[in-house]
């Protein structure tokens, strides 16, 4: 079936009116033109002399039996048919975006857990994909993917925007509050929650808002929301750590962060039957930009590793 375009001057665009131009140019033949563009005679023959009122020139010269080029018709195809060549290469690279995943990966992860990204999902990305190149930010604040300009983050699910499309890469992870063997030999064990009130505390504190999140216990009456003086804080846990690894307080702390420590004794785990897990870590991103191909690969990557378990930190008690 034959298509016959709008034709008038200010329904096509030039590129229309040019590439009827070329066709006829290239066959020496309306018909022969029509034929290749899938459009009729009467559309090809339209468009062309759109195109010569448009610019006040005649491009081409007609009778019964052939077509050919005036001066200015040549000069224009020999100008015209390179440019609408290099215009068809760069669509059809621009079409390869959609089925060969490549450009470039902003992601932010959390520090504690940022070596998951190196470890797994970057060197399966690099392997499937070796279009798509990566810049990998480690924080453990809240960001803001869309202004800060990232792709996608890590994060645990509490600390994701509503607005953001999330999907769980571990199960729950297990925190504990831990001190040093001095600290407690020269301040007691806390027997209860309530008790971290007179004790010295290290507390995490987001570097965007400022904000110190309160500690979550489970008790008695229900969820148990603390708020300790801190003598101490740092928007880092590798810090934290080392702070309580010095007897300077009791830190609530990501077990994966601090395991070795309390297996060789310079950390002890205390109120245990009190700290609740919390959600597990979540790949998070905006849901406009999940029809992107290189996000469609990072999703399928991340999905496949959380469905083989090696995303999952949570560690043997």
């Amino acid at each position: 079936m034959l298509h016959e375009p709008m034709v008038h001057n200010a329904d096509m665009s030039s590129l229309e009116l040019i590439r009827l131009f070329l066709a006829v140019a290239e066959q020496r033949s309306f018909t022969q033109a029509a034929r290749r563009l899938n459009v009729s005679p009467t559309a090809v023959s339209k468009g062309v002399r759109a195109l010569e009122s448009k610019h006040g020139v005649t491009l081409l010269t007609r009778n019964t039996r052939s077509v050919a080029l005036t001066d200015a018709g040549a000069a224009l195809l020999a100008v015209l048919k390179p440019a609408v060549s290099q215009i068809d290469d760069a669509f059809t690279e621009l079409a390869q975006f959609q089925q060969r995943p490549s450009g470039h990966l902003r992601i932010t992860a959390p520090r504690a857990f940022g070596f998951l990204v190196a470890r797994h999902l970057v060197p399966r990305m690099q392997a499937e994909y070796p279009d798509i190149t990566f810049d990998l930010a480690l924080d453990d604040g809240l960001v803001d993917l869309v202004g800060a300009g990232y792709d996608a983050g890590i994060r645990l699910g509490q600390a994701i925007a509503q607005d953001m499309v999330a999907i769980r890469l571990s199960r729950p992870l297990r925190w504990s509050m831990v001190g040093s063997p001095a600290y407690f030999e020269r301040h007691g064990v806390p027997g209860a929650p309530r008790d971290l009130l007179g004790h010295a505390t290290i507390r995490y504190r987001f570097s965007t808002s400022g904000v110190l999140p309160p500690w979550r216990f489970d008790g008695s009456d229900g969820e148990l929301l603390l708020d300790t003086e801190a003598a101490l804080c740092a928007n880092d846990t590798g810090m934290i750590a080392e702070l309580a690894r010095k007897g300077l307080g009791i830190a609530c702390l990501p077990d994966i962060e601090i395991e070795d420590d309390v297996r060789h004794g310079r950390l002890v785990r205390v109120l245990t039957r009190h700290v609740p897990e919390t959600s597990g870590l979540y790949l998070y991103f905006p849901m406009r930009s999940q029809n992107q191909p290189k996000m469609r690969a990072l999703i399928g990557q991340a999905s496949q590793l959380a469905g083989e378990g090696l995303l999952d930190v949570t560690l043997p008690a």
